[in-house]
């Protein structure tokens, strides 16, 4: 665990160059800068409270960038390069633990389950998770939430196979392109669109299987909650907002919104990677994480051997403004 800590710390020097030059860097005191694990339409709602206005109603402005990884997107949130990290609050756990005078604390939980889908080879239209026996699957980073709560499924069906964790998550569709495992587990849009040119086929989802889980969420250090708490409650406000919508309306009316986030990508593709999450159920409605929730996570995390100790939920998490926010909203 401690080095998991130092990875992070160690890793925000080298990433932090890379990590805050998107196209269009917007300037000023008014722009919350938010690090993202990677871009997917798993997390439609908060790109939403942009298309929507919904931060600029809250008076500020976001700078999204790509950290292609919880470490990465926690090291930008310690090194100051980025004021909110959105990822898996492992990534917070993992520094809680190792100790910090200014530990990041997680305020905010948009996806309660798992949000990547398992790709296949070839067709299997009667596909059960007994077919992973023996197989090798691309699941993603050791310690990372995506990897244990696919060790935590397999697991609790019985399923013997190998799990390949050597490939870093932005190289993991082109790492099973070039023929490396049998299975491979992508996020939406990658999934469809992989599918759709008939590189894999989607045989399961795994968020159906693992049940809920706080998967991804907001965590900033403790001394930015502290200095900002407007822009802290205006984003949850916004992305709850954000959460409403997306709920209260079909896919193909979603979609419209976020075609300019995923440059390149069909909007029939987009709405179809909408549809399958709110088939799954993927998003909450209030964003105060619960503590059955926490303690669920911390169990898969023990599950995989990561946790070198469990952490009282009120250490970690921070609730008030979330629950504030949600009575608001659904007034």
């Amino acid at each position: 665990m401690k080095n998991k800590l130092i990875s992070f710390i160690a890793a925000a020097a080298a990433t932090v160059t890379v990590l805050m030059l998107p196209a269009g860097c917007k300037q000023g005191e008014n722009v919350l800068k938010i690090n993202e694990v990677t871009h997917s339409v798993f997390y439609a709602p908060m790109y939403l409270a942009e298309a929507l206005g919904y931060y600029e109603d809250e008076g500020f402005s976001v700078e999204f960038t790509n950290g292609g990884g919880a470490d990465n997107t926690m090291a930008a949130v310690l090194s100051g390069a980025a004021d909110v990290g959105f990822c898996g609050p492992e990534a917070a756990l993992y520094v809680e633990i190792g100790g910090s005078s200014d530990a990041p604390k997680v305020f905010g939980q948009l996806t309660k389950r798992d949000g990547s889908f398992l790709v296949a080879r070839t067709p299997e239209p009667d596909f059960k998770w007994s077919d992973l026996d023996g197989k090798e699957i691309l699941a993603g980073r050791k310690g990372g939430v995506p990897a244990m709560t696919f060790e935590y499924v397999i697991e609790e069906l019985g399923v013997d196979a190998s799990l390949n964790y050597d490939v870093d998550f932005n190289y993991m569709t082109a790492a099973f392109e070039s023929g490396i495992a049998d299975y491979c587990t992508m996020f939406e849009p990658t999934a469809s669109d992989y599918q759709a040119e008939g590189k894999g086929y989607i045989v399961a989802s795994v968020g159906a299987q693992s049940g809920e889980i706080p998967y991804t969420c907001f965590s900033a250090k403790q001394s930015y909650i502290d200095k900002n708490p407007e822009k802290i409650e205006g984003l949850l406000r916004a992305v709850t907002k954000a959460i409403k919508f997306t709920i209260e309306n079909d896919a193909a009316t979603v979609a419209k919104y976020l075609t300019p986030y995923f440059d390149g990508t069909p909007e029939a593709s987009i709405a179809n990677s909408v549809q399958a999450y709110k088939d799954i159920d993927a998003w909450v409605t209030n964003m105060a994480m619960r503590p059955e929730a926490f303690e669920r996570l911390q169990d898969v995390i023990e599950n995989s051997g990561e946790l070198e100790r469990r952490v009282a939920f009120d250490d970690l998490v921070l609730t008030e403004a979330a629950v504030k926010v949600y009575s608001e909203v659904y007034a």
